[in-house]
């Protein structure tokens, strides 16, 4: 505490919190231009009906036009309107009414679009303008300042924007397949002020209009264009039995049963996203409030593309003499690895890199100083098979990436030989390699790290150029069937423009990274990341010399690390616990 010098007045600043709502007061009478940019910046961060005390401080014009739900702009802190020295006055049209132009500034750093899609930036200025005139009072006996132009959309800073929305994961089917893909977007927290709906039926409302135009190419929903919720519903609840009833409009009315079923499965998985709403089974209703088909949670295995029963929860490593090893659970602080069968595990080929099938009955392994790429069994003994995909570069670090696999039992590696740089995906892991399309793969772009999800159709990728490390999101695009199928990456979205550099990156659930990096001017970390680049509220503990993280779909499952302590794992609740003393590269399945 200082115990000298003077007082000075401090301006409290609108920092969010979950636990606080903003209730927007209208605009006092006779209140200076100030008054009014401060009172409506401060009713866009609430959430009462339309907006409505918002739309008091805009003249009668602009609250017909002005369109909060268009996008949001989401900056590092709240606007700032500039100081008074620095506003314009101007002269209107008609020569008496008094113009008076306040400046906005700050620093974006995300976007969301009317289809609720999240889109992280580089921190980049703000530059915009809130134009005020005077108009008569209600009264007609004088005059009141009033918004006459301002930014399209709600402009709010990023803790009011975490106060006020939520991630959720919608889901689409993988296009052609039978198996479920997250489409992460952001919702409003409690009702929606444009629309009056609850969270719950905003994340139902959300999904009937369709995947984001990002993800759009590569996933197909299974409702029939145009279905929406019936019309007026703006509230959707559990009855006794945890039922979740839609009632949908006619659109719906006439699909088959085997259809319905898949609807529903999107609903449900939808819908069990939202831990405040405990959802059994989705029912669909149709027009006339008769049932169309109903779904259950036993059922949501037969819309997963890995349905296999259990969680995959053993970790894989590489020890100290280049054996992969596995790690069986246990509640002990340490364990006793086990080698796995197979040449990888007694020694027939020094494993440098490695990823196991999902399956868990073969692995792909990288050895002899990167430059091959072998699959083999891991539950079975062995001879040591041919090399799938070689590279010539001439340094190790120039040659083979580490493997991955995605849920359609698809391998993947990239070569980074900087005389013919290449990503290949090998069909089930045998056979002849297929160059995957990559116009982004250019000079000077390397890949360091590529990690597939479950679903197959995104692609994780640490990227260096110039210099430095980023994290990208690429979606996998397939074309043709059979050995005539064309596949492609492409549209790269930056998922931590944040971080200056990015060491490691997996899996963490449908939606969701575990990354290592470092943000700019800080310390080395891990930190989820959901794959549209907004942060997650979990918090991980801090890990001294990591350089190796490893998650798998499920959150129940540790979170795995190298370290200089060897592999460390870290459970709920907990903090991290040694497991191995000595070790590298740990991976889970995929």
């Amino acid at each position: 505490m200082p115990d000298s010098g003077d007082v000075s007045p401090v301006k409290a600043s609108r920092q969010g919190d979950s636990q606080v709502r903003v209730y927007p007061v209208p605009p006092r009478e006779n209140a200076e231009p100030g008054e009014i940019v401060e009172g409506f910046l401060e009713a866009m961060t609430g959430d009462d009906p339309g907006f409505a005390t918002a739309r008091k401080y805009l003249t009668k014009q602009a609250a017909r036009t002005w369109k909060p739900e268009e996008r949001t702009t989401v900056l590092s802190a709240a606007p700032v309107p500039q100081p008074a020295e620095s506003r314009q006055r101007e002269r209107g049209a008609h020569g008496d009414t008094q113009v008076l132009v306040y400046p906005l500034s700050g620093q974006k750093v995300a976007t969301v679009d009317d289809r609720h899609a999240y889109q992280p930036l580089d921190p980049a200025p703000y530059s915009e303008s809130i134009r005020l005139v005077q108009q008569r009072s209600t009264d007609g006996k004088g005059k009141e300042w009033r918004i006459e132009s301002l930014p399209q959309g709600l402009v709010i800073g990023e803790s009011d924007f975490q106060r006020n929305y939520r991630s959720v994961n919608k889901y689409y089917f993988a296009s052609g397949r039978n198996w479920l893909v997250a489409d992460p977007v952001y919702i409003r927290k409690r009702q929606d002020p444009v629309t009056q709906m609850d969270s719950l039926t905003q994340t139902v409302k959300a999904l009937l209009e369709g995947p984001t135009n990002w993800l759009k190419p590569v996933v197909d929903s299974r409702f029939p264009t145009g279905t929406a919720l019936k019309k007026d519903v703006t509230s959707l609840t559990t009855d006794d039995r945890d039922t979740l009833k839609v009632p949908l409009n006619s659109k719906a009315d006439n699909v088959s049963n085997g259809q319905c079923r898949k609807m529903a499965a999107q609903v449900l998985f939808t819908v069990g996203d939202l831990a405040s709403t405990k959802v059994q089974q989705v029912e669909l209703q149709r027009s006339d409030g008769r049932s169309l088909c109903v779904l259950g949670e036993d059922q949501k295995s037969d819309f997963m593309a890995d349905p296999s029963i259990g969680v995959r929860d053993t970790p894989y490593f590489i020890d100290a003499d280049g054996k992969l090893a596995q790690l069986q659970p246990s509640a002990k602080d340490t364990v006793e690895p086990r080698h796995v069968y197979g040449p990888f595990g007694d020694g027939q080929a020094k494993v440098e890199k490695v990823a196991v099938a999902r399956d868990e009955q073969h692995a792909a392994a990288v050895s002899e100083g990167g430059s091959t790429l072998r699959v083999a069994s891991i539950v079975a003994d062995a001879e040591l098979p041919h090399a799938l995909v070689s590279s010539n570069g001439t340094r190790p670090q120039d040659r083979l990436s580490a493997p991955s696999w995605d849920g359609r039992n698809d391998l993947w590696v990239a070569d980074r030989n900087p005389d013919a740089p290449k990503l290949y995906v090998i069909p089930g892991g045998t056979g002849q390699p297929r160059e995957v399309l990559t116009p982004w793969l250019t000079d000077g772009v390397r890949i360091e790290e590529l990690r597939l999800s479950e679903d197959g159709v995104r692609i994780a990728l640490r990227l260096r150029e110039d210099g430095k490390t980023t994290l990208q999101i690429g979606r996998v695009e397939r074309q043709g069937t059979g050995d005539r199928q064309k596949t492609a990456v492409v549209d790269l979205q930056s998922v931590a423009p944040r971080m200056d550099s990015v060491a490691s990156v997996s899996w963490a659930g449908p939606s969701r990274l575990v990354v290592l990096g470092k943000l700019a001017g800080g310390v080395q970390q891990v930190r989820y990341l959901q794959t549209d680049g907004s942060a997650s509220a979990s918090v991980i503990p801090g890990l001294n010399q990591v350089t190796a993280v490893a998650a798998a779909n499920s959150e129940r499952v540790p979170l795995v690390a190298a370290a200089d302590d060897g592999i460390v794992r870290l459970q709920g609740g907990a903090n991290w616990q040694p497991m191995v003393e000595k070790g590298t590269s740990p991976v889970y399945p995929g």
